[in-house]
């Protein structure tokens, strides 16, 4: 357990927690979530988050299948162990503020996408009206670029390699690891659901691109 903090807001907590809880329903649904993969966390404050507890079925989540992490991805409050890739959201919090929920799931065409790219090394998204549905973005003229980094089972290489990505100046929205899936956020979950499912319908359409093209 970590070191002590304040007492958690018992009202944001459930509130964060059935939020995180219908979102992961929702997607379960779609057939993201196979196997219990996927997690998704939302922020309390500047220094703790609520997240999926590990291993725990995306689709039937309640109140107790979140727990609370500190931005070390320390455990708060209770000995259950929190996703594996922790770090990976504690990351997001702490290198964009502004950023509420993470939703990160395994989607059959985010794993093909990310496989298909991988030598690549990004995805190049260009004149999509649906980019627009990203935040920040006004116009299919526009270029938004999804790195897919390797795989690990090291969080910290991981870790390191987005901030390598952030630390030179090039946007970064939402990202791929290969093999794996997605990871994207928001400032609220709603619009975190609106990325994710933009970009689930992007990968889908580049892949149609490369299987019709001669």
């Amino acid at each position: 357990m970590s070191n002590p903090h304040p007492p958690v807001d018992a009202a944001l907590l459930a509130e964060r927690a059935d939020a995180i809880a219908d979102a992961a329903r929702e997607l379960a649904a779609f057939g993201w979530t196979p196997a219990t993969s996927s997690n998704f966390s939302m922020r309390l404050d500047d220094e703790l988050a609520a997240i999926t507890i590990s291993g725990r079925d995306k689709g039937r989540l309640g109140r107790d299948d979140i727990m609370v992490i500190d931005m070390d991805g320390q455990p708060v409050g209770t000995t259950a162990r929190p996703s594996a890739e922790t770090a990976l959201h504690t990351q997001v919090y702490r290198r964009f503020p502004e950023a509420q929920a993470v939703l990160h799931t395994h989607s059959r065409t985010q794993s093909v996408a990310s496989r298909l790219f991988a030598s690549e090394g990004v995805i190049r998204l260009e004149g999509w009206e649906l980019q627009k549905a990203i935040a920040g973005y006004t116009t299919h003229e526009s270029v938004l670029e999804i790195p897919v980094f390797p795989n690990t089972q090291h969080m910290p290489d991981l870790v390191a390699q987005v901030d390598a990505w952030i630390d030179s100046g090039k946007p970064l929205y939402a990202y791929l690891i290969n093999g794996h899936g997605i990871y994207t956020w928001g400032r609220d979950m709603p619009e975190t659901r609106r990325h994710l499912e933009a970009l689930e319908f992007l990968l889908g359409c580049e892949l149609d691109l490369r299987r019709l093209s001669p």
